[in-house]
């Protein structure tokens, strides 16, 4: 008996030349400029990740039972290119979400990543053919497919609200999401942090670092040898 999948409309895609600009940036910058309240606690890269390279798309977000992937199956057949897979899972990791088999698939059609907020499996194969994946952890057991699911819906993705055609980032340090509607403005400020970091980091190799912050923000007491305190 066939069970029910709900799924909500397609949200427009981005303009390219933003996902270009937000690649050239690390999620650590973006979660900077953003309150520091912007990224997933719990999902780092396990397989297809380079050193550096950053990943960045709008989300195609799922929603599914705790172990079970029928409605990630589904979602593959209808994400468009450029878009990121983002499924909800409940954060479990008794059970693998998908594998090999199904990151091979998506990069056939065209996915630019995959973060899974529970455990994948067949680390070697995704390393091999599959799209840069970001997961909680990491199960041989395989899934249910049973269902049921909801796609294109909020979610959450470790800890973080995430809906359709948000942006999603994806680097070494974890996945940071940036709201659609203030995409813009928040790329701006984080490409502007970058140029005052490499200034920074100039700086730094020329010995000439500027420390007085500290001391202005710090009031420092000293205190007395131990064998004089009373």
């Amino acid at each position: 008996m066939a069970v029910e999948c709900l799924l909500h409309p397609e949200t427009p895609l981005p303009d390219p030349e933003l996902i270009r600009r937000i690649e050239r940036l690390a999620t650590s910058l973006i979660s900077d400029v953003f309150g520091r309240w912007a990224g997933t606690t719990g999902l780092y890269p396990v397989a297809a990740l380079a050193p550096g390279r950053v990943v960045a798309g709008p989300a195609f977000t799922v929603r599914t039972r705790a172990g079970d992937n029928l409605v990630v199956h589904k979602s593959l057949d209808l994400i468009r290119p450029g878009e990121i897979l983002v499924v909800a899972a409940g954060g479990a990791t008794d059970r693998a979400i998908l594998g090999g088999l199904m990151g091979q698939y998506a990069s056939t059609r065209g996915v630019a990543a995959i973060m899974v907020d529970g455990a994948v499996r067949d680390r070697s194969d995704l390393e091999s053919c599959a799209p840069p994946v970001f997961a909680k952890g990491l199960n041989h057991l395989g899934p249910y497919k049973d269902g049921p699911g909801e796609l294109r819906c909020p979610v959450a993705l470790g800890g973080v609200a995430v809906e359709d055609g948000d942006i999603v980032v994806g680097d070494e340090d974890g996945i940071a999401v940036l709201p659609r509607w203030c995409a813009e403005d928040i790329v701006a400020l984080a490409e502007a942090k970058q140029v005052a970091e490499a200034q920074e980091a100039a700086a730094i190799s020329r010995g000439e670092w500027d420390r007085s912050w500290i001391d202005r923000a710090l009031r420092v007491r000293s205190t007395p040898p131990i064998g004089e305190r009373q």
